[in-house]
């Protein structure tokens, strides 16, 4: 069997990613940089924007579904009198408006972005419309029909107004929501037309950008050196926000061994946030975390053993 290529990492590796790169071109230099066997992303940030993107190492890559469902924090631009086809910045212009609503009239549309909503995500973007990406067909000219989707949106805040034409707002979100969907749709809203200028994302699931650092760290080592494994954070960072569990040596043993476990032996030890039907707990050995557990009809199943 060929020997893999790399160093075997495991952990996270937060990036304040720089505008005009995709989120793939960050992991391959970033995994170029650590000269590592496998990497990947916790969610994808288009070109234009920048911020916090979670890179994923070795065992790490087992818990990015995990990550990709967390909580999401963005700020983004929304500049007023223009449509552009991509709904930001990189666009081409396909409409355009005179309207420019005052703060009024914007604070009084956000009330129905929040929530359970559904959103239609843009044209160009990564769904898979009969197995082709929909990004694909917008740029042979065949843009997709896209169907409106649940999306849940905890925080949509109006946060400066930089002038007429250019606004500022802070988005607090779940799951696969998209910013220059809501730009596009508060736009319209408000009776004008509208694209995100500007895209920046802060928080993603139990990351922020606070402990974020630029790309050109990691790449900046003496002689073309690998970058130090010091600068990775552990696999079970990732998990920081689901309910830990405390088990016994026993109990642990034998979830590692794909072996299910009676709810009835941990009543008292279930945290408050696992819901003993169907909820996801995080299996602890002391310090040690074993894996990703499910709870389900009376039993404590592995789902995601590290």
């Amino acid at each position: 069997m060929r020997r893999k290529r790399g160093r075997a990492l495991d952990g996270w590796l937060l990036v304040d990613k720089p505008a005009g790169m995709t989120s793939t071109d960050v992991v391959n230099r970033v995994r170029r940089g650590f000269d590592a066997q496998k990497a990947g992303h916790g969610g994808t940030l288009d070109p234009l924007a920048t911020g916090l993107l979670p890179v994923a190492f070795g065992a790490a890559t087992k818990t990015v579904p995990y990550i990709m469902d967390g909580t999401k924090l963005y700020y983004f631009t929304l500049r007023f009198g223009e449509a552009r086809d991509t709904d930001d910045a990189d666009g081409a212009v396909i409409g355009t408006s005179d309207v420019r609503p005052d703060d009024t009239t914007i604070t009084a549309a956000l009330a129905a972005f929040t929530g359970e909503i559904m959103q239609v995500p843009p044209v160009f973007s990564a769904i898979k419309v009969a197995g082709e990406r929909a990004y694909d067909m917008a740029r042979e000219g065949r843009a997709p029909v896209l169907e409106a989707r649940p999306a849940r949106i905890d925080r949509f805040e109006l946060i400066e107004r930089l002038d007429d034409d250019r606004a500022v707002f802070a988005v607090q979100s779940g799951k696969g929501v998209y910013m220059r969907s809501l730009a596009r749709d508060l736009s319209l809203a408000c009776g004008s037309v509208g694209h995100v200028a500007a895209l920046r994302r802060l928080r993603v699931g139990p990351f922020t950008i606070a402990d974020a650092i630029s790309l050109d760290k990691i790449t900046s080592g003496a002689d073309n050196a690998p970058a130090p494994p010091a600068l990775l954070r552990p696999v079970a960072t990732a998990l920081a926000d689901i309910p830990a569990l405390a088990l016994t040596g026993i109990e642990a043993e034998s979830l590692s061994h794909g072996q299910a476990i009676s709810l009835i032996g941990l009543i008292g030890r279930i945290p408050d946030g696992a819901d003993p039907a169907g909820g996801i707990a995080r299996a602890m050995d002391g310090e040690r975390v074993i894996g990703l557990c499910r709870l389900d009809d009376g039993w404590l199943r592995p789902e995601r053993l590290l």
